[in-house]
């Protein structure tokens, strides 16, 4: 497991990390070569004070669920959805404490398509596609809020904002305070649309920006293999400039294309860190403090 402290500076006096279960983009990618960033697809605690906040439920939420189960608790979290792609979604049926009725989350998400965000989860676990419906088998008590852009909430000492991201199908990025420190996890973000600017001014002095960062400019461009212009995701480049924009003062690179594998990886974060010194490529299990 590896630490990133703040450097300098006191911690503020409600407690308030990152941990990154799932870093990879699309589809899981697990195998020797991709063992030390991860292969498997977004998930990200964020723990303030004790409030336990889940975002996306990518396969990297199996080893959370794991976890939470093995260290009895806690036994209440809000599970926030950025949207309802299948790498956000995989690993919902396979995340242990849904089954347990002692314990109990709140999921936020969209609506899309005139479905609130529970029809939207519920209509992922049916036949032919999968063996047992959400109904028979989740024994957690649930409960389901619809969210939308631009809309605030509170939750213990932690305040959450909303934010609709440029991506197919559309996408909430979101915005967490707490302790005066902020954290935003801004992924599946594509740029160059007229949202730009409001994803700058959303992460204005961030603590952490958390950022889809999946191309480089020449795999964006198709200059290396085919277009990926209007698929839904950012070059690094862009999010150095969203960061550099917003003064940021963590630049944290998400949502990572599944074929980089490790040494790709390094050099990739080797050419971002050029550019923007303080840059990390997330890694699961890898903690940041804010």
């Amino acid at each position: 497991m590896a630490d990133d402290e703040q450097e300098g500076g006191t911690q503020a006096s409600v407690p308030f990390q990152v941990r990154f279960w799932g870093v990879r983009g699309s589809i899981p990618s697990p195998g020797p070569k991709t063992q030390r960033y991860g292969g498997n697809t977004p998930c990200v605690e964020m723990r303030c004070g004790d409030e336990l906040l889940i975002f996306d439920l990518g396969t990297g939420v199996r080893a959370l669920g794991d976890e939470l189960v093995a260290a009895g608790g806690p036994l209440r979290a809000s599970i926030f959805l950025s949207h309802y792609h299948y790498d956000h979604l995989q690993g919902l049926p396979f995340f242990t404490p849904i089954f347990i009725p002692k314990y109990s989350f709140t999921m936020y998400g969209a609506p899309r398509d005139g479905r609130s965000v529970k029809e939207v989860l519920s209509g992922q676990m049916v036949q032919p596609y999968f063996p047992v419906t959400a109904e028979q088998v989740f024994k957690a008590q649930l409960t389901y809020k619809n969210l939308g852009s631009k809309q605030e909430l509170e939750l213990g000492p932690a305040r959450i904002r909303t934010l609709d991201l440029n991506h197919p199908g559309g996408n909430l990025g979101y915005r967490v305070e707490c302790g005066g420190k902020s954290v935003v996890y801004a992924t599946d973000v594509e740029h160059g649309c007229a949202n730009d600017h409001e994803l700058v001014e959303f992460a204005r002095d961030a603590d952490v920006l958390v950022i889809d960062a999946m191309y480089t400019v020449d795999e964006y461009l198709g200059h290396k293999g085919a277009s990926k212009e209007g698929w839904g995701h950012s070059t690094w480049e862009s999010a150095v400039e969203t960061a550099n924009k917003a003064k940021v003062k963590r630049l944290v690179l998400f949502h990572h294309e599944p074929t980089r594998d490790d040494d790709a990886m390094d050099r990739f974060v080797e050419e971002v860190r050029k550019h923007r010194p303080d840059a990390i490529a997330a890694i699961e299990s890898q903690i940041v403090k804010v």
